[in-house]
């Protein structure tokens, strides 16, 4: 549904984008991460035609945004940076002005938009009144009244609180569900990164570094979290039956064994067990270990 091909993009002599390339498939919702200036907000200015690049193209729907930006947009929505709207107009106002900018103004598709965003009833106050939540859904109305097929956000959840937050992880997962929204986001908060997306894509310093699945980044080999007493014991244990010590705390163990019944030994040998749980390797685990330069460039 979008791909991005060997983006090439550089401010001031400084390489922002360095041969980066993803693709997004239909009704897929990607994400991606990478600290400030890793060139995730380039990268979207480059699909919405914001931003020309130095190499490289982008397509949507097989259209070419750099060589027919009308055509390639024509069902996209976008949040792009910080939305901006008039303080003294209604939200309602705003919406009628801003899309008659582009699509025109259908006043029932609005209600409709208004309504599943939760604005109803403050739709009708001035936008000066409204919280940063309250702001954040009146620029996801506007930019779900074209009925896009693609929606892209820049840092959509960055300033909200966990309601918030948990009510928009929801609501893409819902739009994703029911009309099959292509979905690509930019996002710090990988936690919630991991919840919503099918895959994810790393950026560091203008380049991927890393592309993958996001509910696949458990370790390849089980690793298990205990506090075990006598640690020597346990330790000879463990070893005999296969396992491996990663750390005080930590142990990982072949996958034909059953934990049980390492617990089940342990505990008839005389070894105290009061912890022994599956450890689960984070999106952030991930992250930091690419930052760190333990994970290699995918």
């Amino acid at each position: 549904m979008l791909v991005a091909n060997n983006l090439y993009k550089k401010f001031g002599g400084k390489p922002a984008l360095d041969d980066v390339s993803f693709h997004v498939q239909r009704g897929e919702i990607y994400g991606l991460l990478g600290h400030n200036g890793a060139g995730k907000s380039t990268s979207l200015g480059i699909i919405l035609g914001m931003v020309m690049p130095d190499a490289g193209d982008v397509s949507i729907g097989g259209v070419s945004v750099l060589k027919n930006r009308a055509q390639a947009l024509r069902k996209v929505g976008a949040i792009f940076e910080a939305p901006a709207f008039y303080e003294y107009l209604s939200g309602w106002d705003n919406l009628k002005i801003l899309m008659g900018y582009s699509t025109g103004f259908d006043a029932a598709a609005a209600r409709v938009v208004v309504e599943r965003v939760g604005l109803t009833k403050r739709i009708a106050s001035k936008v000066r009144t409204y919280s940063h939540g309250m702001r954040q859904r009146l620029a996801l109305a506007q930019a779900l009244l074209p009925e896009p097929e693609v929606l892209l956000l820049d840092e959509p959840t960055d300033g909200l609180d966990p309601e918030g937050i948990k009510w928009f992880r929801e609501f893409i997962l819902t739009l994703r569900d029911e009309r099959g929204m292509t979905v690509l986001f930019n996002s710090h908060l990988l936690a919630e990164v991991e919840l919503m997306c099918d895959r994810v894509a790393i950026l560091r310093e203008g380049r991927r570094v890393f592309e993958g699945s996001a509910g696949g980044l458990q370790h390849d080999t089980p690793v298990f979290e205990v506090d075990l007493a006598p640690w020597d014991s346990a330790c000879g244990l463990i070893h005999s039956a296969g396992g491996e010590i990663l750390s005080a705390n930590r142990i990982s163990l072949p996958h034909a064994l059953d934990p049980a019944l390492l617990v089940e030994t342990l505990v008839r040998a005389g070894v105290r067990v009061r912890a022994f749980a599956p450890v689960r390797r984070s999106l952030e685990d991930l992250y930091m270990e690419i930052h760190n330069g333990a994970a290699s460039p995918n």
